[in-house]
């Protein structure tokens, strides 16, 4: 499937698009949940959900339970990957719109590098770093000057909680290829994704137990969408594209992921759509192009590969 993908590039970035697509998309879910349940809540129903699918697959395609001497590491990556990001995005999007939020959690490539230099001594080609230097740019133009200037405090805390979350990301990514790249990916997905859920249901508990759940046809769309869409069949588009572009393009093609999110984000919960955020979302595809035209010369380093999917 992966040899045939490679001569077909088409698919492998209609695939980039459909996850995109979807991963943009469940922004707006993320946000209207709030109006459901706890933050925290949300995250437990649709990673136990998302964990529940992959669980289900990892039996139907009989595959072997991780080697004893990797739990540990598999817990780490949960925390650091599900358990972190998500309690920490959810809990900031009370305070922050929802396409701002996926600005500032998507962020993680930039965050990716510099850990893959200092950690790894990877390094990547000049025009891919030129591409994510534009795309980053791109989405410094979203946030506009509220970086800049003193705004509300609250909305202050939300944004840095975000950028911790994408902070963590990063990390999980060179954790995983620092202790488990000889791992299925459909194996590190589901036992990171169970215990990383396990992390989030004890948030759950220790700050929203006894706070209201609504379970409406509507709430439960919202679980349903990000946990079987978002989660367990985006995943398995990331790994299918991990297997035939490098990490860097891979993690580039998720800068749509906020372009997508600011639009729906404006679509359907009428959240303001500025110039800074057209010439921002420009810059972004500009820089994806950028390293798609001109990433393939001459390396400055090793490759940086982290396999590890994002969560969204």
């Amino acid at each position: 499937m992966s040899h045939s993908l490679l001569k077909n590039r088409w698919i492998v970035w209609a695939l980039v698009l459909l996850m995109t697509l979807i991963w943009g998309y469940a922004w707006v879910f993320m946000k209207a949940s709030l109006n459901f349940m706890g933050p925290f809540t949300f995250s437990a129903f649709r990673f136990g959900t998302g964990a529940a699918t992959l669980l289900i697959a990892v039996w139907l395609l009989k595959a072997a339970k991780p080697p004893r001497n990797m739990w540990k590491h598999l817990i780490v990556v949960g925390l650091l990957q599900t358990t972190i990001v998500f309690t920490f995005v959810m809990y900031g999007m009370q305070f922050v719109d929802a396409g701002k939020s996926s600005v500032l959690l998507y962020s993680m490539p930039l965050w990716s590098s510099i850990f893959a230099v200092k950690l790894l001594g990877e390094k990547i080609t000049t025009g891919k770093a030129l591409g994510l230097m534009v795309g980053m740019l791109g989405l410094v133009t979203i946030l506009g000057w509220d970086i800049f200037f003193v705004q509300n405090p609250g909305v202050i805390f939300g944004e840095l909680l975000i950028i911790v979350a994408a902070v963590s990301w990063a990390a999980a990514n060179v954790y995983y290829r620092l202790k488990l790249e000889g791992m299925t990916q459909l194996q590190v997905s589901a036992y990171q994704m169970l215990f990383g859920t396990i992390g989030i249901v004890i948030a759950a508990m220790l700050a929203e137990w006894g706070d209201p759940v609504l379970l409406t046809s509507e709430s439960i769309s919202y679980i349903l969408f990000t946990g079987v869409l978002a989660s367990a069949l985006c995943f398995t588009v990331w790994f299918l594209l991990l297997s035939v572009i490098d990490m860097i393009s891979a993690t580039l093609s998720t800068l749509l992921v906020p372009v997508f999110g600011l639009f729906f984000g404006w679509l359907i919960l009428g959240e303001e759509l500025t110039n800074s955020i057209l010439i921002g979302s420009a810059m972004i595809i500009a820089g994806i192009g950028i390293a798609q035209v001109f990433g393939k010369g001459k390396a400055l380093g090793n490759r940086l590969e982290a396999k590890l999917p994002a969560n969204h």
